[in-house]
């Protein structure tokens, strides 16, 4: 079993940072791909970034390329998003993903592709 618990959610001004962070326990951290995905009010939860099991494979999507940057401390068994630029747009629930399959890339974009889930952490992006 897994558990994965996000943090550094809050609220932030337009043009503001954040850096979420999401802690998993309960595997071998390093050998597993993650995501983050968002869900906005009344829509669909989206891909918003993915990393390979090695780090140096990270993927982004358009809404957030250039903007946010994904890493994973290993060690500590943690993955990062840092969110720069923040917009209004930007305001959803942010959850983090395990894929399961050991040495998994960051090529993995659908909610169906990731096994676990943390509970969320909102981010506010105020006009």
């Amino acid at each position: 079993q897994v558990q994965l618990v996000e943090s550094g959610g809050g609220l932030v001004q337009a043009g503001g940072s954040l850096r979420l962070s999401c802690a998993a326990s309960g595997r071998t951290f390093s050998v597993y791909g993650m995501g983050w995905f968002r869900q906005g009010p009344g829509k669909e939860r989206e891909f918003v970034s993915g990393i390979g099991w090695r780090g140096g494979d990270t993927n982004y999507a358009d809404s957030v390329k250039g903007r946010s940057t994904i890493s994973r401390d290993n060690a500590k068994n943690t993955v990062y998003l840092q969110m720069n630029s923040l917009k209004p747009e930007d305001t959803a629930v942010y959850y983090c993903a395990l894929k399961k399959t050991p040495r998994s890339s960051s090529n993995y974009y659908g909610t169906l592709d990731y096994d676990y889930w943390g509970q969320g952490t909102q981010v506010t992006v105020s006009s």
